[in-house]
This record gives structure tokens, sequence and C-alpha cells, in this order.
């Protein structure tokens, strides 16, 4: 379609293709050119189904505005059309492949960008087919980002076939929060429903890709819903009951104000936003208590103490797109195809250009070759070791394909002036947190170029927002247990926070384990039915729209917070959402956080690290693992998501051995 007719030329030529020369005269609307691309469009045409009325691209198919604006109006073929069989690639892509034009944006996809080989051509001719070679299903992260790309409806998205057109559709641009990248996306809803969710381009953060998860959890915000508050009986059974507002208030405020001062202990969970946790913040402080912790976060022993010290230390540094100026690239405790696939497939494009990638942990299959340097911190501390003396080491397998060894990876980073260090969460919550990232530091310190850094991947929406308002243990261990804890959207919370006989106050949007294990629950709204602010792994501050109004009597968290407050006598200066920002903002003297005052976001300052404990001697052996094991589920909303329980379901998990004597943990299909 991109046909144009040069001066002189014997023949339309490709405009993609055709080098531009000083004095050359180009037409691209004469009746040459309109009937060449004519007859492109009546190839295009012709074995393609004419069932537009029934196919869930129409209203938005590339291939309906190409024929609308170039093509004829009637065809000259009278041949039958050619049927192929549709493929099953899982339960998330519908696939109806008598419509594929065999474009290959599906193949360059899954190989370049995804790095999961799944998809290629088969055939040739007339015969030639798009597919899986043998029948399994498309096994990436990244797999829905192929129903964007697919110019016609061959690739389309299954949960939601059949359910809507897209000029029924209401959309809103907002961000994600099913990770720790705050990707930017478009919410599209139909009604008081949330019917499908699209990526929106930001270079910076997730360039045009988001994660299944983030595209297809969205049948979650409408299953486990909490709609009406519950009050907990005092009878035998001591079953949860529904109450009006007034009364659940009344029973939380009670809780509070029989609980002994100093006595009441606040956790924020995965997902919990900026406004909510300072609104909670002020109301247990006004109580007495600074017993504040975040389930995205070590809340106990030495790696709680000085969380939130320096912003540098706990932020993504030098930014997501900085991944692309590093000179090679080390993997410290974390899994990023399961943490960020996004993330990791910018890792992948970085690696194919040359860069080194080298991964202390567990194996594990990241879709791009890297070197496997070990699994614990024995295992950093040989390879600090060995870069700091000049780079070598004994050769080690990789990661497949073309791995670089161990040495050859040593000798990369020795030479890089501009190395990475990538950390896990998991490591921020080990006991010997500051001796691993202080050997991080050094790491990325070793090449000499003093471009080095080192940068923490959260996979929680939650934990760098909670570190930046100072969500987290300040001061000595609590000398007996609290009374009463709130937990705001906490469904995977330690046991240990929640004592036996403390009561519990649950304000969230869904009916998970937070919500059981309470004695009152205040239903609050998922991200999509409130306007509030998150910070993404690289301390970035980005705010969320309202796409559809919160289901029953289900209301924003911080005006949750703020009823419960003035209920329990307490006073907020704030009735506003933007008073309560200009008071978020204050916590930090003009900035999200006061330690970030006057640093530099790229800046590695990492001080001495304390002496180990005996605690921290324990954890040396343990393995670097990653914080995430089930991809599809890992919080209230994606547990609640039949569409990722369908995902869960279509995999199992094998452990296969290389020629070298390593153990893989894959997932295949059922």
């Amino acid at each position: 379609m991109c046909l144009v007719e040069v001066e002189k030329a014997p023949k339309p030529v490709a405009s993609c293709a055709f080098p531009v020369m000083p004095g050359m005269k180009v037409k691209t609307g004469t009746e040459v050119v309109k009937k060449a691309r004519e007859g492109v469009m009546e190839f295009l045409l012709a074995n393609h189904p004419l069932d537009c009325p029934v196919c869930d691209q129409g209203g938005e198919c590339d291939l309906q505005d190409q024929a609308m604006a170039f093509g004829s109006d009637r065809s000259r073929f009278t041949e039958a059309k050619r049927g192929v069989e549709d493929k099953n690639l899982g339960p998330l892509v519908k696939t109806v492949m008598t419509r594929c034009i065999h474009c290959t944006r599906c193949v360059r996809f899954a190989n370049e960008v995804a790095g999961v080989p799944d998809l290629g051509t088969t055939g040739r001719g007339n015969a030639t087919e798009i597919g899986t070679y043998i029948e399994k299903m498309m096994g990436s992260e990244l797999s829905g980002n192929v129903i964007d790309l697919c110019p016609v409806g061959a690739l389309t998205s299954k949960p939601s076939a059949f359910t809507y057109r897209n000029w029924e559709l209401r959309s809103t641009e907002t961000i994600d929060t099913s990770d720790g990248l705050g990707c930017a996306i478009r919410v599209d809803a139909r009604g008081v429903e949330v019917v499908r969710v699209v990526p929106r381009l930001n270079e910076e953060v997730n360039e045009e890709w988001i994660s299944d998860k983030a595209r297809f959890q969205y049948d979650g915000l409408r299953r486990q819903r909490l709609t009406t508050p519950f009050v907990r009986g005092a009878g035998p059974e001591g079953l949860l009951a529904p109450a009006g507002w007034s009364e659940a208030l009344g029973a939380a405020a009670a809780l509070l104000r029989s609980a002994p001062a100093g006595s009441v202990r606040a956790v924020a969970g995965r997902g919990a936003d900026c406004e909510a946790m300072t609104a909670l913040s002020d109301l247990v402080v006004r109580l007495g208590s600074f017993d504040r912790r975040s389930e995205a976060l070590p809340s106990t022993g030495p790696a709680a103490a000085g969380l939130a010290d320096l912003r540098d230390t706990y932020v993504f540094s030098g930014g997501i797109w900085g991944v692309e100026d590093a000179d090679a690239v080390l993997l410290v405790g974390t899994n990023p195809r399961l943490e960020a696939p996004v993330l990791n497939a910018r890792i992948r494009r970085v690696q194919t250009t040359g860069v080194p990638v080298g991964r202390v942990g567990p194996p594990a299959d990241l879709t791009y070759p890297h070197a496997r340097l070990g699994a614990d911190r024995a295992a950093l501390e040989r390879l600090v070791a060995a870069v700091e003396g000049g780079g070598g080491g004994g050769g080690g397998g990789g990661g497949g394909g073309d791995a670089p060894s161990s040495s050859s990876f040593l000798e990369a980073l020795a030479k890089a002036e501009r190395p990475l260090v990538i950390v896990g969460s998991t490591v921020v919550g080990r006991a010997d947190r500051a001796a691993l990232l202080e050997l991080a530091a050094r790491a990325a310190g070793s090449g000499g170029g003093g471009g080095g850094r080192v940068a923490v991947l959260h996979d929680a929406a939650g934990a760098v927002g909670a570190l930046d308002l100072g969500f987290v243990p300040a001061g000595e261990p609590r000398p007996s247990p609290p009374a009463v804890v709130v937990l705001l959207g906490a469904d995977d919370v330690d046991p240990a926070l929640v004592p036996a006989g403390a009561k519990v106050v649950y304000i969230g949007s869904h009916g998970d384990a937070g919500a059981a294990r309470a004695d009152v629950v205040l239903p609050g709204c998922a991200f999509t039915e409130k306007e509030a602010t998150w910070v993404n792994t690289e301390g970035r501050a980005q705010r969320s729209r309202v796409v559809v109004a919160p289901p029953g009597e289900a209301r924003e968290d911080w005006t949750v917070v703020r009823a419960l407050a003035e209920t329990a006598g307490v006073a907020l200066p704030y009735d506003d959402a933007t008073a309560l920002r200009r008071r978020m903002v204050d916590l930090g003297g003009g900035h999200l956080a006061p330690h970030r005052v006057g640093l530099r976001e790229d800046t590695v300052a990492w001080g001495a690290p304390p002496r180990p404990g005996a605690a921290a001697a324990a954890a040396a052996g343990a393995p670097l693992a990653s914080s995430v094991e089930n991809f599809y589920q890992t919080d209230a909303l994606s547990r609640a998501s039949r569409t990722m329980a369908r995902c869960v379901a279509s995999r199992r998990e094998m452990v296969v051995e290389d020629g070298h004597g390593s153990r893989f943990r894959v997932e295949a299909p059922l």
C-alpha cells in the first residue's frame, strides 16, 4: 500500500524501500498509484473472508481502513476462498486464521520482543500458515500484545470474544497497578463494566507493551467484590454480617478507642495508593502509634531498619529507560520475566545488541542468553572479588543458546563503563540486606567508568510509595503485640503481623484473606474506581483516573479512613483530595520524600554496611530467589480473575535437566 509513482520510473515503486535522490519527482495521488493500490488490496482480499459483521476487530481493523481508503468497490475473483484451521494459542488469544494476511507481525513480536519463538510460518505459497509448528500454547507473559499488532481479525481477545463493539466503549487513560512498573494503559468501559485494557505509548516506562496480567485481569474487578460494610457478630458462630456504614464505622471506631495508647498497627497492601496510606498514617500517629508496615516490604528483623533512609537505595536508579544505556547488566535475586515482563523485554533488546547479562539466583528461563553465576550471597561475593581483581574466574554454563560463560561475563563487567546491577525486592527483605546492597554497589562501581548504577526492582505498585511516605517500622520493636490491626488492602500479610488476639479492621475492595480475618470490613475501591497516586519502581509519581463508579456502597479508601477517624474522634487536617495531596507533599518538605531533596537519582551512595548479626549470618546461605512464583496470581484482584485462573490451569510445572546437570523449572501446557 506504499506504492508511489516516480517520474521516469517504468512502474510504481515501494516508497518505504526506495532511496530519495536530489531532483526526484514523486507523485502519490495519480491514477497509476490509485490503480496499483487497488490491485494490492484486491490480492489481500482474495482469500480474506467477508465476516466483518461478526468479527471482533470490526470498526478498528486496519484492513478495513485501507480497503475504504484505497480499495475498489468490486472484486473480480470468483474462485472459492481458502480455509485455514484455527490454532489454539491458550486461554488469552483467540484465532481465526482464515482471516490472516501473513504480515508476520505476530511472528516477529514473539521472536524479537517476547523472546519466546513459539510462532512461525509453515508451508509455501497458497499453503502458507501462521502457527506454533507443534500444537502448544503461546508461553509468553506478553502474548496479549499480538492482539494489538494484528492488522486484521485473525488474533483477538478470547476472554472478551463477541461481547462488545469498539464504538460502544468509553475510554479512560490511566496506569496499571499489577506490578511495580506503573505501565501506561487505556481502560475501556461499557456502562459500569470494564471490558478491555490496552497499552498506551510511554517510551520511558512500557513503550507500547503491557503484560498479560495487566491486560486480562480486569474481569476480577467485578468478582469477589466488597459492596457493603460487614461487622462480625457477637454470637457463638461469630460470622460477618452486612451492616450499614454508620454501624460499621461505629464498630471500627469503638475498637480503636478501646485499644491502649500506641497499640494500633497499620498494614498497607501491595497495591495501596499514596492518598490512602497518608490518611491511615495520620490516623494511627494521632492515636499514639508509629507502628506502620507495608505488605510489600520487610516489616520485621534487621532488614526493616533504615529502609527509607536514602531514596537511591530503594528505587530503580537511572530510570527504566536507562537500561538501554548500560554496557553490562547483572541481575541479583530477581527474575524480571515474572516480576516485570515489560522490563524483561527491554533487557532482552539490550542483550541482543551485544550487552552481556549475568544473573545471581536459581536457574530460570529469562528468554535470552545469560551467564549463570551462582545462587546465593557467596556467589555474589566471589563475583565481586573476581571483578575487583581484574576479571576472570571459573567458567560456567549460561542460560541457553549462545549464553556467555561466567568468566567472559566477569571480564566484560570489569571493563564496563556503565554497568547496571538490578536487585530484586527479595534482597531488600533479607536480614543480610545491607551486605548484599554493598556488594551490589561494589559490582556496579568496579568498572572504573563512574557510570555504574544499582537499581532496585519492586514487584508491587505500593512499595515505593510506602517508603516515600515513611510507611515503615520506626523505632524499637514493640514490647507487646498490637491490640488492633488496620489492614489497608493487605491480603497476603505476614501472620506474625496480625496476632491471634488482635482485632482487625479491613479496608479494601475484594473479599480475600484480609476480609476473612477481619472483625469489621469497610469496602473500598479498585484502581479503576478512584483518582489516586502511585509511585513506580523508578520513583515516578503517577495518577490514576476514575473509569467506572465503585459498586454498591464502596467508597474511596482515603475517604473511608477519613470517616473512620472522625467517628473515632480523631481530627485529620483535610476534607478533600486537594488538601490531602497538599498534606502528602508537605510530608516531604516540598517533595514526595524528604530525603530526595538535593539528591541526584543516579547517585549510588551506599554507606558502610552494619556489622552482620546472627540473623544476617544465617541468611547468607539462602538462595537469592525471585519474589514471584506464580506470575498470574499475585494479589486479590488477579486471584479473583477467572481468566488468570484459566492461565494457571493451562500450565503445569515440569523440572527438566540440561546437559550440564542444572535443573530448570519451566512451564509447559497441560
